[in-house]
């Protein structure tokens, strides 16, 4: 069984049971139409990156458990392969916070020459980490994988990437650490796979499960549609998430906000355990979910207007980032085509064409010629790397993120 293509739901088919925990008391809350299937994918021309597969969104909420998903998602419909480019790396800001990720799960739990499996590693910059700091025995798999782009880099000896799909099979070998991060949120059956990797570890060990996802209550609490796109299909709070763990037969140990309250790690094990209890964020969820849809509109009409009104005083507009957040927020924008610029720092992603809209992905060179009066930064985390890299160009736009 392919866990981590497999979904519940066909064209034209809605999911009628929570993924996480099989409840049928479900509201729909949001709801958007003919959006892109996939948002990472490398696109050679604009016509090509319009010509994107599309499907909908229509978010879901689990009353029962607090689990918030896509019932209108279809099988295989996202593109996960070596066209897939995710990796945040080229960031000095995201660097240092995955180094630093790294060094604190290596000496919190003494990985140090141990066995690691890590499911959905992209292109591995973790697993690297972990070996050229812990020297670990690294076993990576993901079908985005490029085991090419890491060869002869220190550390690369110790790590194995397998570009495929996870299977059970993967899961019945003996792992000191087993790793999932940024990939939970891309599969529906939710409790499948977790009780697949619960089963695949052997009798009597007690491996580190780390999890990393995106913090659903910071996108509930703000309204951050950037953050709500098709292939993102599951979303989850420290309470939600907190709860699927147990269901699956895991012990949960601690659940952190990180990167800004954007993520959630949560560690985890099995057998005895003192088990972290998570706050029941379930009444909070609700109340939030009934407005989000609302609260949603007000900031995309006014984003729009935003935009418009620069446009209209002679003002020229680039957003800077040209990953998930970008293709959202371009597909929620009546008109699009106003951006006049999409600007990303990944030199694997420069010269292609955005998902959607077929923007022309430059790199921040290009800005100095194409000179923008208004630089719109889709990850607020960022902003002060890039305000150093726009000064460095002999720019001074003013720059905005997407929560002011």
């Amino acid at each position: 069984m392919n866990i981590a293509a497999s979904v519940a739901a066909d064209a034209g088919q809605l999911i009628a049971a929570c993924p996480s925990c099989g409840g049928g008391s479900l509201a729909q809350i949001y709801a958007q139409d003919d959006v892109p299937v996939s948002s990472c994918l490398l696109f050679d021309d604009a016509d090509s990156a319009r010509q994107v597969e599309r499907g909908d969104i229509s978010l879901c909420h689990c009353e029962g458990c607090g689990f918030i998903f896509n019932a209108a998602i279809r099988q295989g419909a996202s593109e996960y392969s070596e066209r897939y480019e995710e990796t945040q790396g080229f960031s000095p800001t995201f660097s240092g916070f995955h180094t630093a990720l790294a060094r604190e799960l290596i000496e919190r739990h003494e990985l140090r020459g141990r066995e690691v499996l890590e499911i959905g590693c992209g292109k591995g910059e973790f697993l690297l980490l972990l070996s050229q700091l812990g020297e670990n025995r690294c076993t990576g798999i993901d079908p985005s994988a490029l085991p090419e782009r890491i060869e002869g880099i220190e550390g690369a000896e110790r790590v194995t990437l397998i570009p495929e799909f996870f299977a059970p099979e993967l899961a019945r070998q003996q792992f000191d650490a087993i790793v999932c991060k940024m990939t939970l949120e891309h599969i529906v059956p939710t409790l499948d796979f977790l009780r697949i990797v619960r089963a695949g570890i052997v009798e009597g060990s007690r491996p580190l499960v780390f999890f990393q996802i995106p913090n659903a209550m910071r996108i509930l609490q703000d309204a951050a549609y950037e953050d709500i796109y098709y292939e993102h299909c599951s979303y989850f709070t420290e309470g939600s998430l907190a709860r699927l763990f147990e269901q699956a037969g895991f012990a949960p140990l601690r659940v952190l906000h990180q990167y800004d309250d954007q993520y959630l790690t949560i560690e985890a094990t099995v057998g005895d355990a003192p088990v972290f209890k998570a706050a029941d964020d379930r009444e909070e969820i609700a109340r939030l979910a009934a407005s989000l849809a609302d609260r949603i509109a007000t900031k995309q009409a006014a984003w729009a207007d935003r935009i418009e009104a620069a446009i209209t005083a002679g003002r020229k507009v680039a957003i800077w980032g040209s990953g998930s957040k970008a293709v959202s927020f371009l597909a929620a924008q009546p008109r699009p085509e106003l951006v006049g610029a999409v600007v990303d720092i990944n030199p694997n992603r420069q010269g292609h064409a955005m998902p959607g809209t077929g923007h022309a992905i430059l790199s921040p060179h290009d800005l100095a010629s194409f000179r923008p009066d208004l630089v719109i930064v889709m990850n607020a985390v960022y902003r002060d790397e890039i305000a150093h890299d726009l000064s460095a160009l002999g720019l001074s736009p003013e720059i905005v993120t997407l929560e002011n």
